[in-house]
């Protein structure tokens, strides 16, 4: 296995870092060297924590999203002169639950990708097609370059969510092809399949979920999630559940994970009909 470090983007609104969170760093220490950047301020309390498994762990608030989590990781890692010891670097965040099986499997099926770089899911739209920036490796033709440090060095605070996705998500699929570097996905979906399909990522071996999936369309993918938390490991799970139960409440996932078609159905139509309405 070649030698792995994970730069993560985490963010919490409470400045927690939660059983799911941990559960994701402990994974990933397992096959190589954590260093995490929250764009929250953590007590020492919250830090102790992940400090068995990292490398290296900042908390403070930044404002500049997960790239600017990134951007500090990365950071860290070439001010320390750490960038040398790897032959992979990865980009994760914790907007997904998981992983929901061992991490080994996903690590070994991205290492067969001859690439130069892998998302865990290539995004495919109209006129734009990208890694989706929650899980993506990178080989030492990109993270050893000058125009990646410049990329990396160029993050800052934007003013909503949607124009970091345009300058640095589609902006990083879009500089790797330009410097003539090669990409791939592990699934490749059009348009908000990640989040509108979890049963159907994990059945073709993506071991996550989107947390935007536990509120989408009105719980109307509840199903999906408890197919999907009934079929995953059973450590995963117990994370997941605690802080999905934190997040949005317990009477919210009691109402949420049903098998229940008349209920499933009865939600889609209401989200279908504001949907409507809005517009």
């Amino acid at each position: 296995m070649p030698k792995q470090l994970f730069l993560f983007a985490g963010y919490d609104k409470d400045g927690i870092i939660d059983d799911a969170l941990v559960y994701y760093i402990k994974n990933l220490a397992t096959n190589g060297d954590v260093v995490l950047c929250m764009d929250s301020t953590c007590t020492r309390y919250e830090l102790n924590k992940i400090k068995p498994y990292v490398l290296h762990a900042i908390a403070v608030r930044h404002g500049e999203y997960d790239f600017g989590s990134y951007k500090r990781a990365y950071q860290y890692a070439r001010d320390n002169n750490l960038l040398k010891n790897y032959d992979n670097i990865f980009l994760l965040n914790d907007s997904v639950f998981g992983p929901t099986i061992n991490i080994k499997h996903i690590l070994k099926r991205i290492e067969s990708f001859k690439t130069d770089a892998v998302g865990m899911v290539v995004s495919k739209h109209r006129t734009h097609i990208f890694m989706e920036s929650w899980f993506v490796r990178l080989n030492r033709n990109i993270f050893t370059s000058a125009w990646f440090d410049d990329f990396m060095n160029s993050v800052t605070h934007e003013k909503d969510k949607a124009d970091v996705t345009v300058k640095y998500e589609h902006g990083l699929s879009n500089l790797i092809r330009n410097n003539s570097c090669s990409w791939d996905g592990v699934c490749c979906k059009r348009n908000r399949f990640t989040y509108n399909h979890p049963r159907a990522l994990f059945l073709r071996g993506v071991p996550f979920m989107k947390k935007m999936s536990f509120t989408r369309h009105n719980g109307a993918l509840g199903n999906q999630i408890k197919y999907v938390l009934n079929h995953c490991d059973k450590h995963a799970r117990n994370a997941i559940m605690k802080t999905a139960n934190r997040l949005y409440g317990d009477d919210y996932m009691k109402w949420f994970l049903t098998y229940n078609q008349f209920k499933i159905f009865a939600r889609q139509i209401r989200y279908l009909k504001h949907k409507i309405w809005k517009k």
